[in-house]
């Protein structure tokens, strides 16, 4: 059960209102998660839908960008996150079995992200500075300094929302994976 309060979609107004309907018009409805967030702090959400959208327009793949969300949301123990982004990487072109491999930072299918996995779940999980070669395998991965800057984006994005998530313990409205 929710801890925050949320508005429905209905009640809101101004730019929150704007957000939602904008939300809705690309994804046919607007998630619990965003209604939480819309509802505390409309600039908020709007800052986050800005840093997403950037991001969809970087040098990062979308198969990329969710593989991202699933290890850090793993990592970070966020079921409606894990929900949500299992559906988008089922859409971004993952299976079910690839899907629990990025999970738990894996990918045998493909080594570029199999090193991306293993460096966010690093980061998220580790504390102090990341060592000069951890950097460097990354990049010799297949990853250039600014994909370097993209996928930190990213973790901050996807980081964001699981807090959001856990602290309210958002209802999840897309379907539960174990």
């Amino acid at each position: 059960m929710s801890r925050l309060h949320t508005i429905t979609e209905v009640e809101a107004t101004g730019k929150t209102a704007q957000l939602f309907s904008a939300i809705k018009g690309s994804m046919g409805k607007v998630p619990n998660a965003y209604l939480t967030i819309g509802t505390q702090s409309p600039e908020i959400l709007g800052q986050m839908l800005q840093l997403n959208a950037a991001l969809h327009k970087g040098s990062l793949s979308a198969r990329e960008l969710e593989a991202i969300n699933l290890a850090v949301s793993e990592e970070s123990g966020c079921d409606y996150c894990l929900a949500a982004h299992t559906l988008m990487a089922k859409k971004a072109g993952y299976t079910d079995e690839q899907t629990r491999e990025l999970r738990e930072a894996r990918f045998t299918a493909d080594a570029r992200i199999d090193a991306l996995v293993q460096f966010v779940q690093f980061l998220v999980s580790s504390r102090g500075t990341v060592a000069a070669e951890r950097v460097q395998a990354f990049r010799e991965a297949g990853f250039s300094d600014q994909q370097v800057v993209e996928t930190m984006g990213a973790v901050s994005a996807i980081l964001f929302t699981n807090m959001v998530n856990r602290v309210n313990d958002t209802v999840v409205d897309f379907p539960k994976v174990n």
